[in-house]
Formats: C-alpha cells, structure tokens, sequence
C-alpha cells in the first residue's frame, strides 16, 4: 500500500514504520492508531497516559470480545494483559467486551488501580522512541535501541514526526511536528487503514487458526439475519414438531432467535451451518460461549439433518434455502459437500462434524468457554 507523497516529508522513512523486521510486538499499531484516533487542528500534543488509555481502547475489543493474541507466538504481551486484567480481573466482566469506545475511555481516564497503572507504565518503555527508528541517523550510536533514557539525543533528530517536550512518567508529554500534523489530518483514513491492514498481517501470524482476523479488529455494522430466520420460518412451518438444541422447547411456539453454535465473537460469519434457532432467553444465556460439544452436537446434527430433508421434500424451503445460501453459504466446496443431494443422515453428520468440529477446537483452544444449559 502506498502512502500519500509529500513535499519536505520523508514519507519513505514512515512507510517503513511496520516492517516486518521491525516488529517484534504489537505496540507500535497501537500507539499510532492512538494518535490518528485523538489528532485534529485543535490538538496535536498527547500525554503518555493519553494514547497508553486509546491503546487499550483500541484493543480492548480484540481481546476481550475475540480473545486474539497480541503478543509473540505462544506469549501475551503487556497490553493484551491489560486489557484481560481489566475486563475479567477489575470489571469481572460487568462492562461489556462490546463496550462503546467513548464510554470505556470516560472509565479508564478515571481508573486509579495500582495494577492497571503499572500496565499503562511499562507500555511507556520503549514505543514511544522506537516507532519513529526509522527516522533516526544510522550513524547515531547512541539511537541503536531508543528508549526513554535517550530523550534529548532523539530531540536533536530533523524531520521526525513528534517530538518530546518533557518527561514526566505518564505525563510526558509528545508534541506532532506542523507539517506531519497537517499530513496526518488530511491523510488520516488513508493512514488508519494502511496501519489496520499492517496489524491484520501482524495479527495473522500470532493467531494462525482464528478464522476472519480482518473483521475483528473493530466493532462490526450490525447482522442482517433476515434471511436465515425466514428460511428456517418456512422449515418450521413444513414440520412443526421440530424442536430446539439446547431445551427441546418446540419451535412453532417460540417466537425464533437465531444461535451461533460456534459463536459469531469467534468465527465472525453468519455461514448456514453455524446457526440454528433457539429461543431469545437460550440465546442471551449462551453468550459469547461454547455449547459442551458431547452433549449438543448430536442435537445440532439431528436439527441440521432434518432441515435438509425437508429442502428436498417441500418447494417452499427448497426457495428459502437457494435465497439464503446465496449470502449465507461463501464456501463453494462446504456448501457442495455438505448439502449435496440424496446424503444418509450418516454421511450428513460426518461431513458436518468435518466442517464444525475443527472450528469448534480452535475456539476452545482459544479461551472460548464451554456451556451447559
């Protein structure tokens, strides 16, 4: 992705900011998104509590709604434990993964914990001098490995996008160049999203079995689930005795509340064979948790199965099944094996244990809780 060219800036040297040989943490993604998120022409100076608090913001989501890693393979790193210590440790959960950011930046800018200020204090180590490396004389010893002790040395740097006007712990103070200030500002969505799909790469290769990393980074617009719950409106209406997974309750007596067996937190897809429906207090109980696999995937087959029965038996699910895969079956080869015509309620289940349980694990082996009604 090539960025913006400007006069008397050395945009070469920020479009080498991510290198991948420079990254050895998720720190410097952050931090930069911190600072397109707060920059305008009113304000272009930042403390370090400012942008460390945008940091966790910013990946609050990530962690706590999706459970990715932040950190080098196999190890978290302090701001992914930030934020898993606020969400399950200090809040136990009582402010939602799915929290407005606004809201949650009102509760940190307040939050005095002892713990959660020592987090914030050695996110202050390095990334604040090593983002802008690239920038730095290569002749210049002194700037090998930057860090909060070469403060003055990195002020004598030209044309280095901030620069720092005093050193104060969390209180130091950052202050934006005039002419990147106005670079940044008017290229700033360019910019995030240049930063965005640099961490997606970064966040790929610390999370190799976690399916949709690029629609997990920020909140999504919301589901559209008309379609599967009008498809499985008509398949309830084709057989009335069919009941949910979860409780047994009969469907035609519920108003329908459409279930992410795997949850949506972890695939980030609404693929057909994922959702079942379920009542509205199931749904809410379940959350963002794994159904206990032995004693709920037999259900989820034996529901699943009679669904395709009844596709080839009645025209009107046949016509809601074609309406809604067309949004809601984008594997070609799952949907032709999986709803390939004339399949046993044997070979059914193997084909959809073989696409379901993979998933399922790497959930768990996510942090995905399991759940038992």
């Amino acid at each position: 992705m090539i960025l913006p060219y400007a006069d008397n800036l050395r945009i070469e040297y920020l479009s080498r900011v991510f290198d991948r040989n420079r990254i050895s943490n998720c720190y410097k993604y952050f931090w930069f998104m911190a600072i397109l998120d707060g920059i305008s022409e009113e304000k272009t100076d930042f403390t370090y509590d400012e942008l460390i608090t945008e940091m966790v913001v910013i990946a609050w989501y990530m962690v706590a709604e999706y459970h990715l890693k932040l950190g080098p393979s196999n190890t978290t790193d302090n701001l992914e434990e930030a934020v898993k210590y606020l969400y399950e440790e200090l809040y136990q959960r009582q402010i939602p993964s799915t929290v407005k950011k606004d809201v949650l930046r009102g509760i940190l800018k307040n939050e005095t914990d002892k713990k959660y200020l020592r987090y914030k204090d050695t996110l202050t180590n390095n990334v604040p001098y090593c983002l802008q490396s690239p920038f730095y004389d290569p002749q210049n010893k002194l700037l090998k490995e930057p860090n909060k002790n070469k403060i003055s040395e990195i002020n004598r740097e030209k044309r280095l996008i901030y620069y720092f006007t005093e050193y104060r712990k969390l209180n130091t103070k950052i202050e934006i160049d005039d002419e990147w200030a106005g670079y940044i500002i008017r290229n700033r969505e360019i910019l995030l999203d240049w930063t965005r799909y640099n961490l997606i790469g970064y966040l790929q290769d610390r999370n190799p079995a976690v399916p949709g990393i690029a629609d997990k980074i920020v909140p999504p617009f919301a589901r559209d689930l008309k379609r599967v719950k009008k498809y499985w409106d008509t398949i309830i209406k084709a057989d009335g005795t069919l009941t949910d997974i979860y409780e047994g309750v009969i469907l035609s007596d519920i108003p329908l509340s459409i279930d992410h067996f795997i949850p949506w937190q972890y695939v980030a897809h609404d693929e057909l064979w994922n959702l079942s429906p379920t009542t509205r207090n199931i749904n809410s109980s379940k959350g963002n948790n794994l159904p206990n696999w032995d004693k709920y995937f037999e259900e989820l087959l034996e529901l699943e199965y009679k669904a395709y029965s009844l596709r080839y038996s009645f025209d009107s699910v046949a016509k809601e099944f074609e309406k809604c895969a067309e949004y809601h079956l984008n594997n070609s080869e799952i949907r032709n094996t999986l709803y390939a015509e004339n399949l046993s309620k044997e070979d059914f289940g193997i084909r959809l244990c073989n696409v379901i349980q993979p998933v399922y694990q790497s959930a768990k082996n996510c942090g995905f809780r399991e759940w038992v009604k």
